[in-house]
């Protein structure tokens, strides 16, 4: 059985059920127990609690959490944008250095250090993640809150790589030009031969 056990099929809300009866009937899910439980993350309402984050208001984990982790994952990551900019009062440059080192004295809750010690083994080494980890964060966080964690900081890690990737502040012109027929459509909509209009544009330039 997964780490999480999943929600019975029959207690999955029925607007959320039918989305999934679609998903797997059209093919784009194969097997049924990540979708029950991703189903834990489901809610209508979150907590009014005051503390909610600009970039994710619906979350049930709270403003200062995921800051915290937005934070170091952009630091793991190495997105300098991301690292940089902060979202939330409550947070620091003092919180988001002890991020990085503990002993730069900044204050975590005992939910916030299992959530970054969480993200810091997704981002590191997903395999040391074991009966242990999900144990200490049953402890903390209600099922749904744990599901939502993990999801959130794998989308966190992966978009935080790929900025990265981006080069976001660098001096050298852009591999990939901005072309208005690229906008919002796939190779065979635009029109553009199978070599890409990328290395076209390298061989141009270099001609």
């Amino acid at each position: 059985m997964p780490r999480i056990e999943p929600m019975p099929w029959e207690e999955i809300p029925p607007a959320q059920r039918a989305r999934f009866e679609a998903g797997l009937e059209s093919g784009a899910f194969s097997i049924v127990e990540p979708l029950q439980i991703f189903a834990y993350a489901e809610h209508d309402e979150v907590p009014d609690d005051g503390d909610r984050h600009p970039q994710f208001p619906d979350s049930l984990l709270g403003g200062r959490l995921l800051e915290l982790l937005r934070i170091r994952s952009s630091q793991l990551g190495g997105c300098e944008p991301c690292m940089s900019s902060r979202k939330i009062d409550s947070v620091a440059d003092l919180d988001a250095a002890c991020l990085v080192d503990p002993s730069h004295g900044a204050d975590l809750s005992l939910r916030e250090q299992r959530a970054v010690g969480f993200l810091n083994l997704l981002a590191t080494d997903h395999n040391a993640i074991d009966a242990g980890v999900y144990r200490g964060l049953g402890e903390v966080f209600t099922t749904a809150e744990v599901v939502e964690l993990g999801l959130f900081c794998g989308q966190m890690i992966g978009t935080h790589r790929f900025l990265h990737t981006l080069d976001v502040f660098g001096e050298d012109p852009p591999v990939i030009r901005f072309d208005p027929a690229q906008v919002g459509v796939s190779i065979h909509e635009s029109g553009e031969p199978a070599l890409g209009h990328s290395a076209l544009s390298t061989q141009r330039e270099g001609a």
